[in-house]
This record gives structure tokens, sequence and C-alpha cells, in this order.
């Protein structure tokens, strides 16, 4: 049974003070602050607005307690006096229920205001962080577990998101709040009141500081052993059929399990330590409620107070009591969302190992000639990959690599994309230092046909589009048709709507391929590289598709690495491999009359297919070559 197998809108400009300068050491809260600053001023008017609404709000509300204290004391009225309908201060009424009113409508308006400007600013560094990670070399990637860093960037995120509601949305209301309940209590009433109530919010203050800086590493430990335990299980369903293949499902089970009850230990930790926290912010509170109440009563008691003074005391310090209560509640969540972004600073603090040169102008095609000059690599000081390559693809033309796996041929391949950088000497393209042009031209100006195919988890259609997004349906279907892989597609019942899985799990290994040559087709690009294309496909499929890249390869210039020996026949120019080091180069027919080591390799592959028992380095996935060479 067969297995089933545009363009983007301009980002946003980014803020002179990026958040992202600096290295990988974790930040200070204020720093993390003051990095996010540039992000909101973009809105500088609409942030103005919203701290206007914010004052008139907090004005208001402390206006509400004061009225209450007038109408409390207008109300000394006999009981069953005639007058006393007259009496009632229906001005004081009517004043007090729409200063409650103008405090929402002004805090909704706020809300309103600052509503885009948080969206908006989690929305341009999202896009920032997501373009720092893909300009990334190629060996940041593959030091990284995906799962574990998609964790840390959905936290991280959120984390930013978090501090940004947070420290410019709600800290500030809160402070403005206390600064005028204070400052109140020092024009009406003496200092004692001021005095009990700062420090109340001193202690409350030092005490929530003191204990959310001890539990902090509860919550990177949290953060830590939760990245882990996702890590092991997005490692073990990439890997499903391994798992099935060795019957180890209790086994993965057993490792996600321990990274479990890590983390519900250190999840209880943080727990108990956050009930502590709680605890101790409302004695501190209770004990400032209980001081000042009892001034307020020894002042009624001797004549100095009203009852109207004791009701505004108590309703302000219940109004203040709120907001302080969530200062806390604040303050943990800032520590919590700075932890939860450290990581992600990390990896936004990584610099870009392969970077532009300012000004770099783009590549200039014309004719695409490939020139590798004396290159010399290697992925670690100590240990050279690439010794002193050097060979011309002439434009238009092809040239083949073959060599045992581990000689450096797909090193090449990553070389001239400029996933890294050489160690010495340089390439060059129609004469143009590929390290001195823009990245994103060069690659525009290559294609490859990989020895694995990983699609994206989507359609067909959208697979083969990706070569050039931008393209009309009717070139995708061209390009389809092109790979010869458009009657396929016709037959399955979704056609190009068809999903094509984890990776391209749906598809076989010569459908992944099509799909490849006609996304290369849909690119059309002047360079061509075909990196072990053929190499995991049976005899038949590979005859079908050899003939695709060769015609593909027709007036291009190609770069065709090969462990096959019979594919590379048709090539113009012929290196053979060894150690790093090119020990032959030729056409086959050359090659093969000097006798040498690529005439001794096709002997044997020969003599393999003659007895029907292919040669391991014949056949094999060039796997090796690109593990090894990284």
């Amino acid at each position: 049974m067969r297995r089933y197998s545009t363009t983007a809108e301009p980002a946003p400009a980014e803020p002179a003070n990026s958040l992202f300068q600096g290295g990988g050491a974790r930040r200070s809260d204020w720093q993390t602050v003051r990095n996010l600053l540039p992000y909101v001023w973009h809105y500088k008017w609409r942030v103005m607005l919203a701290l206007t609404c914010l004052v008139a709000a907090k004005v208001a509300n402390l206006g509400v307690p004061v009225l209450m204290k007038k109408l409390v004391d207008s109300m000394n009225i006999a009981p069953g006096d005639p007058a006393a309908l007259l009496a009632v201060p229906v001005g004081l009424i009517v004043g007090y229920g729409l200063l409650r009113l103008s405090s929402t409508l002004f805090t909704e308006l706020r809300e309103i205001l600052f509503s885009k400007v948080t969206q908006s600013a989690v929305r341009e560094i999202a896009l920032q962080v997501f373009r720092h990670l893909h300009a990334l070399s190629l060996r940041f990637h593959l030091d990284r577990q995906t799962g574990g860093m998609s964790r840390d960037i959905e936290r991280g995120t959120r984390g930013i998101q978090s501090l940004i509601s947070y420290s410019l949305y709600s800290i500030l209301p809160t402070l403005v709040e206390m600064s005028l309940v204070i400052g109140f209590f020092v024009v009406r009433y003496d200092i004692w009141f001021a005095a009990i109530t700062i420090c109340a919010l001193a202690g409350y203050i030092v005490f929530t500081i003191v204990v959310t800086e001890w539990r902090t590493h509860f919550r990177r430990k949290m953060n830590e052993l939760d990245s882990r335990a996702n890590q092991k299980a997005i490692d073990s369903l990439l890997n499903f059929e391994t798992v099935k293949y060795f019957g180890n499902e209790e086994y993965e089970a057993h490792r996600y399990d321990e990274n479990l009850r890590t983390y519900r230990t250190a999840a209880i930790r943080s727990q108990n330590s956050l009930s502590f926290l709680n605890f101790g912010q409302q004695a501190i509170i209770a004990l400032g409620l209980i001081l000042i109440l009892w001034r307020a009563t020894v002042g009624v008691a001797a004549g100095k107070l009203t009852l109207g003074d004791l009701v505004l005391v108590n309703t302000l310090m219940i109004q203040l009591y709120i907001p302080l209560n969530f200062l806390g509640v604040i303050y943990r969540e800032i520590k919590q969302a700075t932890t939860d972004m450290d990581r992600m600073f990390v990896l936004l603090g990584t610099q870009q190992e392969v970077a532009d040169t300012p000004g770099a102008p783009v590549l200039d095609v014309n004719g695409a000639e490939v020139r590798f000059r004396h290159v010399g690599f290697g992925y670690e000081k100590n240990r050279v990959i690439l010794d002193d390559v050097d060979f011309t693809i002439a434009a238009g033309t092809t040239t083949a690599v073959v060599g045992h796996s581990g000689s450096g041929k797909s090193t090449l391949a990553r070389l001239l994309f400029r996933f890294y950088d050489v160690t010495r000497g340089s390439i060059e393209v129609d004469g143009q230092d590929i390290r001195k042009v823009r990245q994103v031209s060069l690659r525009a100006s290559i294609g490859i046909v990989p020895q694995d195919t990983v699609l994206f988890n989507d359609s067909i259609y959208y697979n083969i589009a990706y070569g050039r997004p931008e393209a009309t349906r009717e070139e995708v279907i061209e390009a389809a048709r092109a790979a010869q892989i458009d009657t396929f597609i016709s037959e399955l019942p979704q056609g190009y709507d068809t999903p094509v899985g984890e990776r391209g799990l749906k598809l076989s290994g010569g459908e992944k391929q099509r799909v490849a040559i006609a996304r290369t087709l849909l690119k059309n690009p002047p360079i061509l590289v075909f990196d072990e294309a053929t190499s995991a496909l049976d005899s038949r499929t590979e005859q079908a598709i050899q003939s695709e890249l060769m015609r593909l390869a027709q007036n291009r210039t190609t770069l065709l690495i090969a462990h096959r020996l019979s594919t590379v026949v048709h090539a113009d120019q012929i290196l053979v491999m060894d150690r790093g080091r090119i020990i032959e180069r030729g056409t086959h027919a050359e090659l093969m009359r000097a006798n040498g080591h690529y005439a001794e390799m096709w002997q044997i592959q020969a003599r393999n297919a003659a007895e029907g028992s292919p040669d391991a380095d014949a056949l094999a996935i060039d796997v090796g070559d690109a593990t090894q060479d990284a």
C-alpha cells in the first residue's frame, strides 16, 4: 500500500538601543526594563496620554473616600426631624457616584490606550527574536536541542509581555496611588499617619524582595527541568519509528518520568515558599491597619477627629491595601518573568558566527563561475577537514566530487552556501569573494537537491512553492510536471493539498526527492548542488531521478557530490577527495586511464554490482560525511 506521500510584510524598524545587544550574561532586572523602553517609546504620544489617564483615575479614586467623609459628617441629623429630607446632601451623593464612575472611566481609557503599546512591543521583539535565531550559524543550531530551545523562546516571549505589562502598566499606577495617599495623610492629618503607612510599606517591600530573591532559584530550577523534560519528549516523538523498531516505549516513558518527578519536587518547593511569602505580606499589612486605626480611634475619642475622619482613614488604608498587595504579586511576577527570559537572553546574546560585512553588495551573477581558491577549513581548530582545496567550476559546467565518507565532500556544499566561513583561502562566484557579498543574494543564486530531503509538515503544494513563495499556482504545477511528480500528485485524494507529515514521512524517498527537484526548479538558480541526491534510492528510482537531475543541470554551474561513480560519469570534471585533499582530478575517461584511486573505486563498484552484492561505500547513505565532518 502506497504511503501518502508571498512577499513578507515589512518589519518595523528596530530601535537604536536594541534589546539584544551584549553577551550572554544574565541581565539585571533594571537593565531588562531599560532595554524594553525603546520599543514602548515608539508610541510615546499614546503612552503620555495613557499616563495622564492614569493620574486622573488615581486622583478620582482618592476623592471618593474624601467625599464619603464629608457625607458622613453632614449626616448629623436628629432622628424624626421633619427637616431631615431637606438636609440630605444630594450634591455629595451625586458627586460620590460621579467620582467612582470617572475613576473607572479613566482606568478603562488607560487600558485601551496602552493595550496597543504592549502588544506592538511584544510583536516587534518576538519578530526580532525569530530573525536573530535564523541569522545564527549552522554550528549553533547543530549544538542545540530544538525542544528545549522552543520552550525557552515561548517562555521568554511570554515573560517579555508580562514584564512590559506589569512594570509599565501596573507598578506605576500603584506608586502614584501610594504617593497620593501618603501626601494626603501628611497634609490633612498628623505625621504619625504618614509614618505608620510608610513603615508598613517599607516593611512589606523589603520582606517581599528578600523572600522573592530567596525563592527565585526554585523557579529557575523548575524552568531547567521543564525544558529538559520537553527536550526528551520532543526528541522521542521525532524518533517515533526508531523507538518502535527497538521496542523502547517504556524506556522512553521512564526517562521522561524521571524529569517529571524532579520537576514535581521543585514545583512543590516553589509553592511552599510562595505560601510563606503570602502569609508574611498579609501579617505586615494587618499590623499596619491595626496601628493606623488605633491612631484614628484615639483621635476621635479626643475630639480631634470626626467619625468621618475614621471612615476616611480606614477607607484609604483599604484602598492602599489592595494595590499594595497587588504590588507584591507584581514583583513576584516580574522576578519570574526575568527568570523565564534569562535563557532567551542567552540565545539573543549569541553573536553571529557568519555575518555580512557592513555595506556588503549584492552578488552580481554573470555566468556563475565558482572558484575554490586554496581553501582550508576545520570545524575545530585542531581538526582539519579541508586542506588546500583548489578547483574551478566553469560557468555552465558540472563538477563532481567523489570520495569515501569523511573526506570532506559535503563540507564543500556548506562552505559554498556560507553556513561557515573558510579558515584559509577563499570561495569566489564570478570573481567575487562570497564573504564580501550579502548572504541572502548568495543563497538566492544557489539551489540544492540534498541527500535527505526534509519537508515542512504542510501540503505538497506548500513544500514545492517554498522554492519561490511568490510564484503563481501555475508556475508551481509546471515545476511539478518538470520534476515528473505531477501525475503522482493528481492521483492523491487531496491533490496538491495533501499533507506530507512530519519531515515528509508520508512520502517515499523517491517522492520526496522529486518534491526537492520541483522546489529547486521553481527557484531557478544559476548554481546547483546535488549532495548525494540519489544515494538513498533504489536502482530504478535512481535512474529516473538521475535523468531529471541531468536535465536540471543543463546550462547551469553544478557541483555534484556522490558516492556512486555511475552517477558522475557525465561530469565535465571529477574531483577525487581523500582526508580533505584533492588527490585526483579529470574526466571519467582521463581518470580511468590514470589507473589511480578513482579507477580502483570504479572496479570495486563494478565487480560488486556484477556479483549482486553492492559495496557498502558505493551504496551507503552519506550520513557519515555529514556527521563526522561536523
